[in-house]
């Protein structure tokens, strides 16, 4: 891992970096926690994109595009830690979506996450970077941004693992910090065999790789009673909490 001055002092830019910062828009943050779910203690936050004033996330993401793209995800990042830095549990990691197709060189790009961090007094190592399994990108683009994030000292996820078109193939060129199994697999568990078989031997092969399994979109205790069963290390959905604006609450998990 390579401090942060080290980091800080690259002196590269790339086209995104140079390129025009206005976003044209407003937006914030709210924040949905991930639990461990044998126990319920909390274990970090996702940072989910909300309007200005709570709206949802569709009234900002409609106003993304081709030319705003990079400072969105560059904002969004800066929002999340700043918000987090100041109203999250101590301990508890933030976890951050990121558009891969809007990280043009990862060592420069990542400069303002860092800046950020370390103005806010946020930790590296609570910073969770996950992406979106089903996103068309280049592989090796991705696999360049992963290695280095893990290098600095941030944990990886991959979200939304198995509705995508990428899966075990890329699992086998990299293995992230996390792999948050898709909600599409959680639903009605308690109820579906054959989901019950999938996750098991998911779970299992994630076990082999040393990858932390967390099971996003749970809704029912009926759910996370299977999910337990199966022996699910972290659990997150509206079982635990709906996502709160500007918010880290810190509820109960059902024994």
């Amino acid at each position: 891992m390579l401090a942060f001055e080290e980091w800080a002092s690259v002196s590269m830019k790339c086209a995104g970096c140079q390129g025009p910062q206005g976003l044209g828009f407003e937006f914030s943050m709210a924040f949905q926690p991930i639990a461990r779910a044998a126990t319920g203690e909390i274990f970090a936050y996702e940072a989910l994109v909300r309007g200005a004033r709570g709206e949802p996330a569709s009234t900002v993401l409609g106003a993304v595009n081709d030319t705003n793209r990079y400072a969105f995800d560059q904002q969004c990042r800066v929002r999340a830690i700043e918000l987090a830095a100041q109203r999250a549990p101590d301990a508890a990691r933030l976890s951050i979506n990121f558009m891969p197709n809007a990280v043009y060189e990862p060592r420069a790009c990542i400069r303002l996450t860092l800046e950020t961090a370390q103005r806010v007094g946020f930790p590296v190592s609570r910073i969770i970077f996950e992406f979106t399994e089903n996103e068309k990108i280049d592989t090796a683009h991705l696999l360049n941004i992963v290695r280095t994030y893990k290098e600095i000292g941030f944990a990886t996820a991959i979200d939304d693992f198995g509705a995508g078109h990428s899966g075990l193939n890329l699992l086998a060129r990299f293995q992230p910090d996390i792999v948050k199994l898709d909600m599409k697999l959680v639903r009605d568990i308690d109820t579906d065999r054959s989901k019950r078989v999938v996750v098991r031997h998911t779970l299992a092969m994630l076990a082999d790789l040393g990858i932390i399994a967390l099971c996003e979109g749970v809704e029912t205790a009926s759910e996370l009673a299977a999910l337990r069963d199966l022996g699910v290390d972290l659990i997150q959905g509206y079982v635990l909490a709906r996502p709160a604006f500007e918010r880290f609450e810190t509820p109960r998990l059902a024994s």
